[in-house]
């Protein structure tokens, strides 16, 4: 697809949902090189299929429900079951021990919890999604995310 058949809102629906997309596929992924293909990929369905939407919160749950669905679609390669990753260092060059509790560290904890764990927190989090709309986006339960959310902090806790 090339940069003459986009259309101006479709530029418009990109610019707002690019860093969202990424934020998510960077937090499930934990690899900016992986979240970077993911989050074109979500552009690419987006521009293929061309969805009507009932409303922005429609929308946007459609933006994080494909980036949710392609990131699991990543991990189930069976390539990606037997490769063994690098950890990517802080970028600044810091570590939890001893270090003052910041943001970035903060997130570096919420990265190492499971992936189930990752989802739910980003989503109430940074994307502040109710409880009820995180249901909507993953397919599952409210009370299943409560759950999940409340075991999430309890493992942050210790990790803090």
């Amino acid at each position: 697809m090339d940069k003459k058949s986009l259309r101006a809102d479709d530029l418009e629906v990109i610019k707002k949902y690019s860093d969202m997309v990424y934020r998510m596929a960077f937090s499930l992924l934990k690899n900016r090189y992986d979240a970077e293909d993911i989050h074109q990929d979500v552009f690419v369905q987006y521009l293929k299929k061309r969805p009507k939407f009932e409303n922005s919160e429609h929308e946007r749950a459609w933006f994080l429900r494909v980036t949710v669905n392609l990131c699991r679609n990543f991990w189930k390669k069976a390539w990606r079951q037997r490769e063994v990753g690098l950890v990517e260092e802080e970028l600044d060059g810091r570590t939890a021990a001893g270090a003052e509790e910041t943001e970035d560290e903060i997130i570096g904890l919420v990265k190492r919890l499971p992936r189930k764990y990752r989802i739910v927190i980003h989503l109430f989090y940074y994307e502040e999604l109710s409880t009820e709309e995180i249901a909507k986006v993953l397919g599952m339960k409210p009370s299943t995310v409560r759950t999940q959310l409340t075991r999430a902090r309890e493992k942050l806790k210790v990790l803090l």
